[in-house]
């Protein structure tokens, strides 16, 4: 294995250091206990939470151990976003959170071995702390001045929304898992976000207050980017969520097969686990040959499986080709099929009617009579048979598991008809 601090450095995972230095020293020293936290403000994670999840898996298969900790207390309050306060969820709302994304976590570390990861939770250590306790033992520790002048709180006082004490105070919140889990666990790193460098500064600032011979360190990932100016991990439809639910497998899939050109180098670094000879051959044939989406589909097929496994991952690619006539339509299975159509122009119809009709009521013509010549000139497709006759009417037997007929235009434009038989 490369020194991992070189190796996050060849990925872009190293925005900010409090000492690369001395961190690299600890990681030669080794081994060291890290972590990194995920606060339950939402019922799945997101692709932004994988970047940190799979810096930690690079870091302990460098022979470190990882702490994951969902923040089950810090949870309840949430970190200060840029323009306005949080909503605060109900206690037994987070909780339930903070199982959900335990599970999504768990699979993606080891578990076993000399640097086995643990699941810690911050509500262990402050639902029986008193607010005298926590003023006396933690908040005299906190200085107002420097507290005023974390970027995140700088920003809100800033602004009109201004920000409350419940939220002003989550940095410490955050510092005292820092402290806790060096006293516990002899945790020397925390690893997160650069847009959190403030409330990771905020625990190794703590530590050397509490324990001034402590050597402690924070490591800051940076903002991801995206060439055309759109956040990462953002679809027209939304967040691009880890949990199945909420992001279908196919469109994890298809979230990768899209990137564009110029990011795929760096999504790869940043996500892929493949060699650095391997990520430099797939940015070769992105070069020379873009029109393979070599480079999108290596990256969509390594993170679907990581995420949703090989079965779900075999499914979304026999979608995607049968979508487009290389593979049977009728044999995808149906919530598959649904997701995959999803992404696609779809309308709900009562009844059948002619395929113009249907491929101008869908969007892929502007009108029956360009239906009518797609048709004509042989582009016109109906669950990937060529349509001839230009009054051809689907029948009910070609419903796919009873509901949909794919449409086609030419080799690329899709859609779908569903026929609710309301």
């Amino acid at each position: 294995m490369t020194d991992i601090v070189d190796e996050l450095k060849w990925r872009g995972l190293i925005a900010l250091s409090t000492d690369e230095d001395a961190l690299r020293k600890a990681f030669a020293d080794g081994p060291v206990t890290f972590y990194c936290g995920f606060d339950p403000t939402a019922p799945s994670l997101h692709l932004g939470n994988l970047v940190q999840i799979l810096t930690m898996r690079r870091i302990q298969e460098a022979g470190n151990r990882p702490l994951a900790l969902v923040g089950g207390a810090t949870g309840l309050i949430g970190d200060p976003k840029p323009t306005a306060e949080r909503t605060l969820n109900a206690p037994e709302v987070v909780a339930g959170w903070v199982e959900r994304l335990r599970a999504q976590i768990e699979p993606l570390l080891h578990f076993d071995g000399p640097n086995a990861a643990v699941m810690v939770n911050n509500l262990d250590w402050t639902q029986g702390l008193s607010a005298i306790e926590f003023l006396r033992d933690i908040g005299k520790y906190f200085r107002v001045n420097k507290m005023i002048a974390k970027e995140a709180v700088s920003r809100r006082l800033n602004s009109d929304a201004g920000i409350s004490y419940t939220e002003f105070s989550y940095q410490i919140l955050q510092g005292m898992d820092f402290l806790e889990l060096y006293r516990r666990h002899g945790c020397t790193l925390q690893t997160g976000g650069s847009d959190q460098w403030g409330n990771l500064t905020s625990g190794t600032d703590l530590i050397h207050r509490v324990e001034p011979e402590a050597v402690v360190h924070a490591l800051g990932t940076p903002l991801i980017t995206k060439a055309d100016g759109t956040k990462f991990g953002k679809t027209e439809s939304g967040t691009v969520w880890l949990d199945p639910e909420m992001t279908t497998p196919y469109a994890f899939y298809q979230f990768w097969v899209n990137a564009d050109d110029r990011d795929v180098s760096k999504f790869l670094r940043i996500f892929s686990f493949r060699s650095r000879e391997e990520i430099e051959d797939l940015e070769r044939q992105t070069q020379e040959r873009p029109q393979a989406r070599a480079a999108q589909r290596a990256l969509a097929e390594e993170l679907t499986t990581l995420v949703h496994g090989a079965g779900q991952t075999a499914a979304v690619i026999a979608a995607s080709r049968a979508l487009f006539g290389q593979g049977e339509l009728a044999e995808l299975d149906e919530r598959t099929l649904a997701a995959a159509l999803s992404e696609v122009p779809n309308v709900q119809v009562t009844e059948l009617a002619p395929v113009t009709d249907l491929f101008a009521e869908v969007g892929l013509v502007a009108s029956k009579s360009a239906a009518r010549r797609t048709v004509k000139e042989g582009g016109a497709y109906v669950n990937n048979v060529k349509v001839t006759a230009e009054d051809a009417v689907p029948s009910a037997g070609d419903l796919i598991h009873g509901r949909w007929l794919v449409l086609r235009r030419g080799k690329k434009n899709l859609a779908a008809v569903e026929v609710t038989g309301a």
